[in-house]
């Protein structure tokens, strides 16, 4: 847990990238994953040296043995003086960073050149990590030695005093992500914490599972699924799960290379070494992936740009459309397995659009497959990104269909204010949903003047498909008996005659003053 200490450090870095003259949060943020990355790799370095010196083997090693490539570790130029630091950061490692194969970094020669590789061929076929993958088109930032030296003693000061656990790591990184106050130029924002995991919690993932977020932004959901997994399964999982938790349970597509590069960070920080994170436009004729993902979790952006003629055919012929929030839902049945299990949020314009587009995606879901829950979310969820009112659905690719009834519920309150600030309060619908979702036998006697209840697929039909909840719900109006007129006028000329007899009684108080 981000303690009020930890926060206010973190807070006290972020000011002091503020004074350096780097305002954009996401920019920040940036920088500091290239700096934790840098960390990170001497933390793994140290660990191998410690292993082979305790068995006596020479494992692989992250940095050049020369004494330039040593000088690039993170325990070696860390207290060096701040203009050092920066040549070092900004002409060595950083250039290294992007140039890393295969999980070691080039040497430079004497005169400050990179030294290739001298097999070509050999270079060609070294793979980069996922995060390397997209640095290559990074920058350093960082505008002065003095504030790069702030930063790293302040990065030291956390990592050496209040982190001491991967799962610390991921809730500081977590912390950090939650100052992203704006979309992204995409539209694509960050899913609120309790948000995410209310629909991992909702879907219930195992290590065998593959899981799949086309839109993954900070890979905030593949995290969360990945925290799930690690906390129900960690004690019984085989040496051939972890290996596959660690490289190939969680896929994440962005079109965004700033996001990419967080997203492979984030999950590198909850012992996910090697994501297959990509740089993919999913809606597009790129992505030509079929029947491959058992579940996706994702929040799709709601005003993406996209080319009309980009878009793949597959998903045109479900929803013939240029709306990203049609097309992603589109898209999550045909990336699926059979069996496959989605839970996507989508703005609520989804749910009752009277355009041809809108009935024919939500058609697909009621017919074709099993439409199993739409969740109404309040409008404040996105606050301070947006005020869009928002629903989650989940339902079950079949190619067959299954729909026989759609469970709804009404969420009022997700443990935080509606407002611009976001603030915890008591009042938090998600764990009654969670124990309501898995427990739907006790539901169906459930009235639509309650929170949730079950509507047949027949009456939804009737309908024209429509998913909102206000459709269907009840409102239960209690009638209010009022007194007789008469009653009302007495009651007003006594308080008239109070009113009058306690000003008296003022004005003879100020007279014998």
């Amino acid at each position: 847990m981000v303690t009020g200490v930890i926060k206010n450090k973190i807070d006290k870095i972020w000011t002091d990238i503020w004074a350096g003259g780097i305002t954009n949060p996401l920019t920040v943020i940036e920088q500091l994953t290239y700096l934790m990355f840098i960390r990170s790799l001497d933390e793994k370095e140290l660990e191998q040296e410690e292993f082979d010196h305790m068995t006596g083997s020479t494992g692989k090693r992250i940095f050049p043995a020369s004494s330039t490539g040593q000088s690039m570790r993170w325990s070696r130029f860390k207290d060096r003086d701040p203009r050092e630091i920066f040549d070092i950061l900004s002409q060595k490692v950083f250039p290294a960073i992007k140039n890393m194969k295969n999980g070691s970094l080039p040497d430079f020669s004497e005169n400050g050149e990179m030294i290739e590789l001298s097999d070509p061929d050999e270079a060609e076929n070294m793979e980069k990590t996922a995060f390397a993958r997209y640095m290559e088109d990074a920058m350093f930032l960082i505008p002065t030695p003095q504030v790069l030296q702030k930063i790293i003693t302040g990065l030291e000061d956390l990592y050496e005093n209040d982190i001491s656990e991967l799962d610390m790591q991921g809730d500081l990184y977590e912390y950090m992500l939650g100052k992203l106050s704006t979309a992204g130029q995409n539209g694509q924002f960050r899913t609120p914490r309790q948000i995410r995991e209310m629909m991992v919690e909702l879907l219930r993932p195992t290590p065998d599972d593959t899981i799949c977020d086309p839109a993954c932004g900070t890979a905030g959901f593949l995290v969360s699924a990945a925290e799930y997994i690690r906390k129900n399964y960690e004690e019984t999982m085989t040496t051939e799960q972890w290996d596959k938790f660690s490289n190939e349970t969680f896929t994440g597509f962005d079109t965004d290379r700033t996001m990419l590069r967080i997203s492979a960070m984030n999950l590198m920080l909850h012992s996910i070494s090697n994501p297959e994170i990509d740089y993919l436009d999913s809606v597009s004729k790129q992505n030509q992936i079929k029947g491959k993902y058992s579940i996706c979790l994702a929040n799709p952006p709601f005003k993406g740009t996209i080319d009309a003629e980009s878009i793949n055919d597959d998903l045109k012929a479900v929803t013939k459309t240029k709306k990203t929030e049609l097309l992603f839902v589109a898209l999550f049945l045909r990336m699926m397995k059979k069996g496959g299990r989605c839970a996507c949020i989508v703005p609520d314009g989804v749910l009752f659009g009277s355009s041809k587009a809108h009935k024919s995606i939500r058609q697909e879901l009621v017919e074709n497959h099993q439409l199993q829950a739409v969740i109404s979310m309040p409008s404040g969820v996105f606050k301070p990104y947006a005020g869009v009112s928002t629903a989650v659905l989940v339902f079950i690719k079949t190619d067959a269909g299954g729909t026989d009834q759609v469970w709804f519920y009404d969420m009022k309150a997700d443990g935080y204010s509606l407002d611009d600030k976001r603030g915890e309060i008591a009042e938090n619908d998600i764990p009654d949903l969670i124990q309501r979702f898995h427990n739907m036998s006790s539901e169906t006697e459930r009235e639509r003047t309650e929170q949730s209840f079950f509507v047949p697929k027949q009456e939804i039909v009737d309908n024209g498909y429509d998913l909102s909840i206000n459709k269907y719900k009840k409102v239960e109006y209690i009638p209010v008996e009022y007194p007789p007129t008469s009653e009302i006028l007495d009651e007003l000329e006594q308080l008239n005659e109070q009113v009058t007899n306690e000003l008296g009684q003022l004005r003879e108080l100020l007279k014998e003053g």
